[in-house]
């Protein structure tokens, strides 16, 4: 094992323990590597490689703390990963969609708040037939997002939204190209609402699911 990866392991291990919590400072670098048997070089490339990830927080002159540890943070690394890859990794996404976003509407129609719900019916009403692609698919994304927030799983939330960015230009593609996205998006978005209001589960996991079918099918032909 690279003496590198042996650091990380090592810090790891001191944050799933509870040695270190979120918003802890590491002790200074030369105390640290002697109690943990590595060298100051290794143990300073495996504090940057942490804090590539969003793991550690280097403040300049202060020292280097645990982060936060939230999901919307740690999963930042993900979302650019995914802006590096070509367009025809959107179909790849959309198959990750087709998995996830159905269960995240079934979790919601268990979980919504009231307050989800009213969120969600005025970015429905915020859109009709006459609203650009512009603004159908901000709608679209905050829609989705909505969703995700009512399901009340922050990592899952977290997920969905690090594969969110790479798929607006194929909305707005299919936007532009197809006939009737605008109703036909709109349409789908109530009818899942409405099933998240009747807290069917069931309902709302079908209807996600073909309306992201849908798309990745479009996509399929469009590509």
């Amino acid at each position: 094992m690279a003496v590198t990866d042996e650091a990380i392991l090592k810090i790891k291990a001191m944050i799933v323990s509870g040695e270190l919590r979120p918003g802890d400072r590491l002790e200074p670098e030369k105390e640290l590597s002697e109690r943990l048997g590595l060298s100051r070089s290794s143990l300073r490339e495996a504090v940057k490689a942490l804090e590539v990830i969003r793991v550690l927080d280097v403040r300049r002159g202060d020292g280097t703390y645990v982060t936060s540890l939230e999901p919307t943070l740690l999963l930042e690394a993900m979302s650019f990963v995914v802006d590096l890859h070509s367009d025809q990794s959107v179909l790849e996404i959309f198959s990750v969609r087709r998995i996830l976003e159905p269960a995240t509407s079934a979790l919601a129609a268990q979980n919504a708040e009231p307050e989800d719900l009213a969120h969600l019916h005025a970015l429905l009403e915020g859109v009709d037939v006459s609203s650009d692609i512009e603004s159908l698919v901000a709608h679209d994304l905050d829609f989705h997002r909505g969703i995700a927030a009512a399901a009340g799983n922050t990592y899952l939330a977290s997920l969905l939204e690090s594969m969110s960015s790479h798929t607006v230009r194929a909305r707005i593609w299919r936007g532009i190209t197809q006939e009737d996205a605008t109703g036909r998006t709109i349409a789908e978005h109530g009818a899942i609402l409405a099933a998240l209001e009747q807290h069917d589960h069931e309902l709302a996991r079908a209807l996600t699911l073909t309306h992201i079918a849908g798309v990745e099918n479009w996509l399929r032909a469009a590509l």
